[in-house]
């Protein structure tokens, strides 16, 4: 009985925190305003062979077509109905790319927008992905189907029906988030058209679900609707697996909503990762590299088994969101790439990375005022086909940062040193860093203004390695720097300040 009972309890308490990927795959990456065909194709050629876990998706249902400003990215966050039409696809195309990724063992995990439909402006007609008609002005959604009476207006307290005030609870859940219409989620019918969407995915075959704007939406509504959920299809998943469940909720501090109210749920999004890592890789505020050595739960992190990390993601790339100028993105390549090697490297939560699109950005008084541009297209709307360079790097306007070599790389060192203790810290007290997983992996940073050379404890076995940032073990040749570990497991590095890459990792699967 008592060993039944414990494993009830733990198969129920961890099922929705554990990512389904893969034994041995430890990131996903989010391919955001992909195509369903380009996505298919990706997981094929290049995610499974490098060892990505899975594929963070845009969302998949019908949304709004909105033409002014054109097509912006936001729109896919703005539900008309739960038909699986969008400009990455249609339902055939996303169940032959659900099928084919799971086949090479990548997941996919969907943007599923539950808190609300379309904005309250968003008119009335069928313009729309499926061609579904709507009314926004008499919220009526005759596709779900929903009504007037299934949304929050008599809950808001607000003056306006948007949230004025982050710091009442009532109206951040209740009132409407920038005027999209907010569903009344206690309702019972209201839980179940959104928890038959999800298990129709789920029946398709994902492994699980971002939840967009959960912390506008009362944790005991989203644990309601999870409790409806079914375990995933067994044809690519153990019997009783739970879908994983990361949970968008922005808590920065000084706000009554805390991303630990949701624990309960699933894993939560650490915003405060990469608005912190940006801040110290920056050099701002006198933060320094050396300040790292107690990163995650030591910086007021959540838990590191309740952590879902990144460095940046679509909304505060383009300074939606939360975490402002110190994010880190695809526009300053060289810290981009520090930062997102520390966080593969590091242990703490479980890693995602970003994979974008480039967009005219314009600041007019500190802000872009193309943020809300969407992804590259053609002149009738459609999104333009991720092109795939002879170099491996992608055309099209489509950035590819997981194809970067120093980023794909340490997606590998991750799954390397899988399951390795944090080990071998060493800082000079400014911004030369050292530290190693265990016996598997090592990694040296140099962001000082000046030359680094120093001899460290590494933990490693003896013998030459290849570092696997400025190339990479090609055969049995190193196309990159060689790093010789002497007997007692010491390592010279040598790391000028103006190198393209100012940081060096080996692991032992890039040994000589």
């Amino acid at each position: 009985m008592g060993i039944c009972f414990l494993l009830l309890i733990v198969g129920v308490c961890w099922a929705q925190y554990n990512p389904n990927t893969l034994s041995g795959r430890t990131s996903i990456v989010h391919l955001f305003e992909w195509r369903w065909v380009d996505i298919a194709l990706e997981c094929e050629r290049y995610l499974a062979p490098n060892g990505f876990g899975g594929v963070q998706i845009s969302p998949p249902n019908e949304n709004v077509i909105v033409t002014d400003p054109w097509q912006p990215w936001w729109e896919r966050y703005q539900p008309i109905s739960y038909k699986l039409c969008s400009r990455s696809g249609n339902e055939t195309e996303f169940r032959d790319v659900v099928t084919r990724c799971n086949n090479v063992g990548v997941r996919i995990y969907v943007d599923a927008v539950i808190n609300h439909m379309c904005g309250a402006n968003a008119g009335a007609g069928d313009h729309a992905t499926c061609g579904s008609y709507f009314n926004a002005k008499t919220e009526d959604f005759p596709a779900v189907p929903y009504s007037g009476w299934d949304f929050n207006d008599g809950k808001c307290k607000s003056r306006s029906g948007d949230i004025e005030n982050y710091h009442d609870i009532s109206q951040v859940r209740d009132c409407r988030l920038v005027s999209l219409l907010d569903l009344a989620l206690e309702k019972d019918y209201v839980r179940s058209k959104v928890a038959e969407y999800m298990n129709y995915l789920i029946d398709i075959g994902v492994a699980g679900f971002r939840i967009d704007a959960a912390k506008h939406m009362w944790p005991g509504d989203v644990k309601a609707i999870l409790d409806k959920l079914k375990d995933l299809n067994t044809k690519w998943f153990s019997a009783g697996a739970k879908p994983f469940i990361y949970q968008e909720v922005i808590d920065l501090g000084g706000e009554p909503i805390k991303g630990s109210d949701y624990f309960g749920n699933g894993r939560v999004t650490e915003f405060k990762y990469g608005a912190k890592l940006g801040t110290v890789i920056r050099k701002w505020n006198g933060e320094k590299m050396a300040y790292l050595k107690n990163w995650g739960e030591g910086w007021g992190f959540v838990p590191s088994d309740r952590a879902l990390v990144f460095v940046d993601n679509h909304d505060n790339q383009r300074g939606h969101g939360a975490g402002g100028a110190s994010i880190l993105t695809f526009w300053d390549p060289r810290l981009y790439k520090m930062a997102v090697g520390f966080m593969l490297a590091h242990p703490y939560g479980f890693t995602r990375v970003m994979s974008s699109f480039r967009w005219p950005r314009s600041f007019v008084n500190g802000r872009d005022i193309n943020d809300w541009v969407g992804p590259p297209s053609n002149s009738d709307g459609s999104t333009k086909p991720v092109a795939i360079n002879a170099d491996t790097t992608c055309g099209n306007d489509w950035v590819c940062e997981h194809r970067w070599r120093q980023i794909k790389n340490m997606v590998i060192f991750r799954n390397v040193v899988d399951g390795q203790p944090f080990s071998n810290w060493w800082d000079n007290g400014s911004n030369q860093v050292a530290f190693g997983r265990g016996n598997k992996g090592f990694i040296v940073f140099n962001n000082d203004d000046w030359n680094m050379n120093v001899n460290v404890q590494t933990g490693l076995p003896a013998g030459t390695y290849c570092d696997v940032i400025s190339g990479q073990k090609e055969d049995d040749r190193c196309t990159g720097k060689e790093v010789h570990v002497s007997g007692d497991g010491m390592a010279n590095f040598q790391i000028s300040n103006n190198a393209e890459d100012p940081f060096v990792a080996i692991h032992v699967n890039a040994k000589l």
